[in-house]
């Protein structure tokens, strides 16, 4: 692909007006074959949206890259596009458009699962995206961010600092979708097995656990870092706790080099902290 223009990840409005009748213009690129080609949406039955892919000067056949439901917003409009500009053109695959598919709205079994966190921040919604394959797959996606950016399951759950609905959904997703043949759900099962068999988990319990301890008991964060012995002294020979040490396990202050705190802990030094720092059974700030 010599160029492109990126594809907007909000609504489709009438600025983008196509040349040709039948859609708006969602972005123009130019081909491998130094062709130019653009992504149009066009409306569909039934208030659906067609997002579809063709030559500027109408040779050969118009591609069909998504058919979306009434109900999805206007933005994935630009993550289809996105991500079918970011795979490499011979990997670029999507059927041409059939006369039925104007006549039709997108089948239930198809619809994507759904979420949308009101109190948070960052809205995510599990969606069919274009994917390297001849059919879409299920992903996450961050609405939010300029480009509808796709997002792995634990990214979605360390942005929120909870398992749940993340993990509910996407068992239910697997459940629905697992042996349809119209849609990925391998990368999804991927995702969801890596979190529940990791031993990474997040911290959050044990950092509430940590910082009420240390309000309500006038235990120091110095006095917690000892009893895990995690030792230190200064010049002097004095002793203390490695309270830095402390922090960055339960999230209070960015590792090395990072930026951001980690929402993440090895279970095995959350069983540490808990068990030897506070007192308390690891289950208690495991999260579920």
């Amino acid at each position: 692909m010599a160029a492109s223009t990126a594809p907007p990840a909000g609504p489709v409005n009438g600025r983008h007006s196509s040349a040709r009748p039948g859609g708006k213009v969602v972005c123009r690129y130019r081909d491998s074959d130094d062709s130019t080609r653009e992504m149009i949406a066009r409306p569909g039955h039934g208030g659906s949206m067609l997002v579809i892919d063709r030559d500027l000067l109408g040779r050969g056949e118009e591609r069909l890259l998504a058919h979306l439901g009434a109900d999805e917003p206007l933005a994935n409009v630009g993550i289809v596009c996105r991500s079918y500009l970011d795979a490499e053109p011979p990997m670029r695959r999507c059927r041409a458009v059939r006369p039925e598919d104007e006549a039709r709205t997108p089948t239930a079994h198809s619809e994507p699962a759904e979420l949308h966190l009101e109190e948070q921040s960052t809205p995510f919604r599990l969606l069919r995206i274009g994917s390297r394959m001849t059919i879409p797959e299920l992903r996450w996606v961050r609405l939010d961010s300029r480009s509808g950016e796709v997002v792995s399951l634990r990214e979605a759950i360390a942005a929120t600092e909870s398992y749940q609905p993340f993990c509910g959904i996407a068992r239910a997703a697997l459940e629905r979708w697992g042996d349809d043949e119209t849609v990925s759900t391998a990368t999804l099962r991927t995702e969801l097995n890596r979190v529940l068999e990791s031993p990474i988990v997040l911290n959050r319990g044990l950092r509430e656990a940590v910082v009420s301890r240390i309000a309500k008991d006038r235990m120091s964060m110095s006095e917690i870092a000892i009893r895990c012995g995690r030792r230190k002294r200064d010049s002097k020979g004095n002793e203390a706790g490695e309270t830095s040490w402390l922090a960055r396990r339960i999230g209070l202050l960015p590792e090395g080099g990072q930026k951001h705190p980690t929402r993440w802990v090895h279970s095995d030094v959350l069983g540490l902290i808990a068990w030897r720092g506070l007192g308390i059974a690891p289950r208690e700030v495991e999260l579920a």
